[in-house]
């Protein structure tokens, strides 16, 4: 027996948004894992929790340099994991009770959807229970999952992925990390803040080797005086020894009590089979979406990090918010611009960009003017005594327009954003550096001297 419905949600997390303008629709929402989705459960909002008594520790061990002698006495992992998830976890189950008992017109369905037909779904229940339901309209918002690389032993051995790493029932003296990315750099942050021996081991010799050069050759340098960085260097073998995880890796042996992967996410398209619901997929499985978000199947749309590169919360909102619109509104469609995304690494150093890095406005042959502008050269920066932040703008040499910016630095990803709102309204670069006033003596002014550098 097949159920009808007027909407099938798959995901919980940005597809859990539905609008008010969807009110009385007869709406499915499928969820295989943990309700409010990867940001809520084991991503941005966890992370940045965790993230902040890093910084706190780190702040604190070097006062000195500010003429203030303090240390860190002791930390409490279990105090601030309870603290973290004590707040998280209920949001996620009352999210998952509202939808399941006080949400009209939505039913909730725990399991794994997996596409039979056009618009139509099995739902594997967690009960174990099959589902067979249909709809003329499907969002899918099923995000992605964390890759497991091919590397011998490590199915064998006791390791961590984002999703369980911040939730570890010991803090770990060793912590063995696997990746170079937003995640890597991050969790290496926290763990290292709080008293952990860390090592990275990465197949590049760079860490956020997809940034800019010179903020991933300076977050590089920075960090690795934080921690044991092996560029270039991934494990052939990983062995547990006791209650030891051992890696091998270039002749060296490396001994861990605990071991994170972070080499990267993969969208669910699979367990979806999407191919099997009439949907074209890129190589590496992100569903093929245009810029109103509908996929190559008639009235199914697809959002976040399931149809795009980005991997971040809030293009995933701002995408459901189209494809929700569009989905009920098919004759006034609306679009979603990526030219415009922003993002941060909440490590130390802190990194914001936005737009295109230097070596992508090479590629596609904008001809550029840079301006760069250290912290150090700021009055507030005198106050940090910072010898590394900079703020990197780009300027297209046509148009004045900014194509392209990058900060490295204490509240990068707050000082980013007037150029975020520049680039998004179409202000020049040089109206923002002249006809703007910015606050002395504030880290703003890094971003003012920057667009000076660049257009004088």
């Amino acid at each position: 027996m097949t159920e009808d419905f007027d909407l099938i949600i798959v995901g919980s997390g940005s597809g859990n948004s539905i609008p008010e303008h969807l009110a009385g629709w007869r709406i499915a929402i499928v969820e295989r894992g943990v309700f409010g989705g990867t940001c809520l459960n084991h991503g941005c909002i966890p992370s940045k929790m965790f993230v902040l008594p890093a910084d706190v520790a780190e702040t604190v061990r070097h006062g000195f340099r500010l003429g203030v002698a303090a240390h860190v006495d002791a930390v409490d992992w279990a105090g601030i994991r309870d603290r973290v998830f004590g707040l998280i976890d209920p949001i996620s189950a009352g999210g998952e009770d509202y939808r399941a008992h006080r949400s009209p017109g939505v039913t909730l369905l725990r399991g794994t959807a997996r596409f039979v037909a056009d618009r139509t779904f099995e739902v594997d229940g967690l009960d174990g229970s099959t589902r067979t339901i249909t709809a003329p309209k499907v969002l899918l918002a099923a995000g992605a999952r964390p890759v497991i690389p091919n590397i011998p032993g490590l199915a064998d051995v006791r390791h961590h992925t984002s999703d369980s790493i911040m939730r570890l029932e010991h803090f770990p003296p060793r912590l063995g990390i696997i990746g170079g990315g937003f995640i890597a750099v991050e969790m290496g942050h926290v763990f290292s803040g709080l008293g952990s021996k860390v090592t990275i081991f990465n197949r590049s010799t760079a860490l956020l080797r997809h940034h800019d050069h010179d903020i991933s050759a300076r977050f590089t340098e920075v960090f690795s005086h934080r921690v044991d960085f092996r560029g270039g260097c991934l494990p052939d073998r990983i062995e547990h020894r006791d209650h030891t995880i051992v890696v091998h890796a270039q002749g060296a042996t490396f001994e861990f009590d605990e071991l994170l992967v972070a080499t990267g996410r993969t969208p669910n398209s699979d367990l979806l089979d999407a191919r099997r619901g009439g949907l074209d997929l890129h190589p590496d499985g992100r569903v093929v979406v245009d810029d109103t978000l509908a996929t190559s199947s008639d009235g199914v749309w697809a959002v976040g990090d399931l149809a795009n590169h980005f991997q971040l919360k809030h293009l995933a909102n701002a995408e459901a918010k189209v494809a929700f619109w569009n989905l009920a509104h098919p004759d006034e469609p609306r679009t979603i611009d990526h030219r415009v995304v922003p993002s941060a690494v909440f490590s130390d150093p802190q990194v914001a960009t936005v737009g295109l890095s230097e070596a992508e406005a090479a590629m596609m042959g904008i001809d550029v003017k840079i301006g760069r502008r250290d912290y150090g050269g700021t009055a507030y920066g005198w106050a940090l005594i910072d010898e590394h932040s900079f703020a990197k703008v780009l300027v297209d040499a046509h148009t004045d327009l900014i194509v392209g910016a990058h900060i490295i630095g204490p509240q990068a990803a707050t000082l980013i954003q007037p150029l975020i709102q520049a680039m998004q309204f179409g202000l020049t670069a040089t109206r923002m550096a002249h006809d703007v006033m910015y606050i002395h003596p504030a880290l703003t002014e890094v971003v003012e001297n920057a667009l000076i550098d660049a257009v004088g």
